[in-house]
């Protein structure tokens, strides 16, 4: 099966419908699917909800959805970098489900394991927990939070084959492997495309058989969130 597309709006054409569930890799900015983003607000489709670290910032990432008012809810451990979200969600236009980072990266992979629900420790006796089944193990609470698989992944990697493989760029790792897990259908941004078995199977962080869409962009802009700058005196 050919998995790649020309371009980022070929490869969502006839994939996005209004009201889905999606999964977005990326932690802050690093890692983000740039062109799928853009390539999703140009579908024009709404009342998504939108599981994701964060929402970018005002007017790049996800901040660009925002700004559409494509996004109907977000599930996000982070939300202090865009304050068009800050505003959304205080005046009551955006719902917003809180989740805790490991919570939020567990419910994902365990969408995409088939697993329905597990319990945590994390977020016992607070508001996190409130409403959800509460058990005691081995003389220790834990909550339970239910896997979180989503109709479409769109995530970002440095390098594929054309089976699918993929490989990360260090950090950018983040949440990529676990929101493509989560998706029904994943649609993956790439730097570079290699033939298959170009990669060797030692260095594949994430295999083809959860891939179903790729897209090439050679030359993201890849913009740093906050530029700490050291003085010279």
């Amino acid at each position: 099966m050919d998995k790649l597309f020309g371009s980022a709006d070929d490869a969502l054409r006839g994939l996005i419908e209004d009201g889905m569930t999606m999964a977005v890799g990326g932690f802050g900015l690093c890692g983000i699917p740039e062109s799928l983003i853009v390539a999703l607000r140009d579908t024009g489709k709404k009342d998504l909800t939108v599981a994701s670290n964060n929402a970018g910032v005002d007017g790049f990432g996800l901040g660009l959805l925002l700004e559409s008012r494509q996004i109907k809810k977000m599930l996000s451990s982070y939300v202090g970098e865009n304050k068009e979200f800050e505003r959304q969600y205080l005046s009551g236009e955006l719902e917003l489900e809180f989740c805790p980072q490991g919570t939020l990266a567990e419910r994902l992979r365990a969408g995409g394991a088939g697993i329905a629900a597990f319990f945590t420790k994390t977020g016992y006796g607070t508001k996190i927990a409130e409403g959800k089944e509460v058990r005691e193990f081995d003389g220790e609470h834990y909550v339970m939070e239910r896997g979180l698989p989503v109709d479409v992944s769109l995530i970002k990697a440095q390098v594929a084959d054309k089976a699918g493989n993929l490989r990360f760029n260090k950090t950018a790792r983040n949440f990529n492997p676990l929101a493509a897990m989560a998706g029904k259908v994943c649609v993956v941004e790439v730097e570079e495309i290699v033939e298959t078995g170009a990669i060797d199977p030692d260095d594949v962080h994430l295999p083809g058989i959860f891939v179903h869409r790729i897209v090439h962009n050679p030359t993201p802009e890849k913009r740093i969130e906050k530029r700490t700058l050291r003085e010279v005196n």
